[in-house]
């Protein structure tokens, strides 16, 4: 039951990160949208995408050592967990349900029924992505992360040895 809570919370962080990038505008947030939509962007006027792009290091990385350091201090403070085993499995089990939380809840809910997502002048150009491509490439990164999970296993086991 714990680990459930855990997980919810943990998405629940994964999204209020996106909603503070995103706040009610979502040209804020343009590089999360197909490579395609960025270029039409541009070609309309609406976006640069040199801007674009910077605006995505700007927030992936902060982004990303959040929802890391966050995951690490879950298994290792919150659940006490030393051993690499356990550590492994709690990170894979973390990872893969925000994987498919980001590529469900995200891309296909949030992104595809919410206003704050269309942008105005990009009528008529697809940005939700496609159920094939949402579960293609969410299948490709829950591989991606059953290593990551080894990374994080390894920092929890080294703090646990501190």
């Amino acid at each position: 039951m714990l680990l459930l809570l855990q997980n919810v919370l943990y998405c629940l962080l994964y999204a209020s990160l996106i909603k503070c990038a995103v706040r009610n505008d979502g040209r804020n947030c343009l590089y999360f949208y197909p490579k395609e939509y960025i270029e039409e962007a541009q070609k309309r006027g609406i976006a640069d995408k040199e801007t674009v792009m910077k605006r995505s290091k700007w927030f992936m990385i902060p982004f990303c050592i959040i929802i890391f350091v966050a995951l690490i201090l879950i298994i290792s403070v919150w659940n006490h967990v030393m051993d690499l085993k356990t550590a492994y499995l709690q990170a894979c089990l973390f990872l893969v349900v925000m994987n498919w939380f980001d590529g469900i809840v995200i891309d296909r809910l949030w992104v595809g029924h919410s206003r704050i997502w269309h942008i105005d002048g990009m009528e008529g150009i697809p940005y939700v992505k496609p159920w094939k491509t949402v579960l293609v490439k969410r299948g490709a990164a829950t591989v991606l992360y059953l290593v990551v999970a080894f990374v994080v296993a390894g920092i929890v086991e080294l703090l646990g040895k501190i």
